[in-house]
């Protein structure tokens, strides 16, 4: 069954394994962001596992199918989840992918949980936001525990461009109107103006001081990835942009994605094998 029975959270989950001539021995554990779901993968889980990669794709709490108990919505709380599934299916380190929130849960594996990740993929990423932005941020929460779900539906526009495909649009309109408000409610400060958020700057910079692993960062702005790049620790990290993307480049440019990301794991491999020899 693909549901996970996690203490107080029943994860969603699928587990797709390469065929047996390609298969390499690496998971990938890939998290989506806020008011998404793993179907948000649906564009690259066949060309990674083709790839040979095992490929974990779960729903975090509160969203698509997992359950959404009354709290549990910090990055550190659905990280702790993202290690107890990994517990459940006996798997002990990862390759691990994640898009706007799910980067923030990926780097606090990194951070918190650094003998569980090989390596880091994070697309357009919700840390790193410089204080002009940020500063908008206590009126947009303002709004969104007033109303959730027309408040966030209405920071959507941003997170586009003019050739952002319309199923793209609607898919994630769908998705968070599914979303319950207590989640939308919860997650959102958690990484923005709770207690203990690191989205902003400069409180990204110094959670990330520790990140040693391997990164690779794909951004839609290109001053954001001159930004990241000045935080890796690790020779083998990458910061690229695609500046003509939204948001959810990923989903926009699959394929090109797909390439960029099976290209540095590749260098990534080689690094190993190199330094074990």
């Amino acid at each position: 069954m693909p549901f996970a029975e996690l203490g107080d959270v029943r994860l969603f989950y699928t587990d797709d394994a390469p065929d047996d001539a390609v298969a390499n021995g690496t998971t990938l554990l890939l998290v989506h962001g806020y008011a998404a779901d793993s179907q948000d993968w649906a564009w690259h889980i066949a060309g990674l596992t083709a790839a040979g990669y095992r490929v974990v794709a779960p729903d975090l709490r509160g969203h698509g199918n997992s359950s959404a108990p009354a709290t549990g919505y910090r990055p550190a709380d659905l990280a702790a989840d993202m290690i107890a599934l990994l517990d459940h299916l006996g798997v002990d380190r990862v390759i691990a992918l994640g898009h706007s929130m799910g980067t923030m849960v990926v780097s606090t594996l990194a951070v918190e949980h650094a003998a569980r990740i090989r390596a880091l993929v994070c697309v357009d990423p919700a840390y790193g936001m410089p204080a002009e932005i940020a500063a908008f941020m206590p009126a947009m929460v303002e709004g969104l525990l007033k109303d959730p779900v027309p408040a966030v539906l209405g920071m959507e526009p941003v997170l586009y461009t003019p050739v952002t495909p319309a199923h793209v649009r609607t898919a994630h309109a769908r998705k968070i109107q599914a979303t319950p408000e207590h989640v939308l409610k919860q997650a959102f400060p958690a990484m923005f103006t709770d207690e203990g958020r690191w989205a902003t700057r400069p409180e990204s910079e110094a959670y990330l001081a520790g990140r040693d692993c391997p990164v690779l960062a794909c951004w839609a702005d290109p001053a954001r990835a001159a930004w990241e790049a000045e935080q890796f620790k690790h020779p083998a990290s990458r910061a690229v942009s695609w500046p003509a993307a939204g948001h959810r480049l990923h989903e926009e440019r699959p394929a090109e994605f797909l390439l960029v990301v099976k290209k540095w794991l590749k260098e990534l491999d080689k690094l190993d094998k190199e330094k074990s020899a």
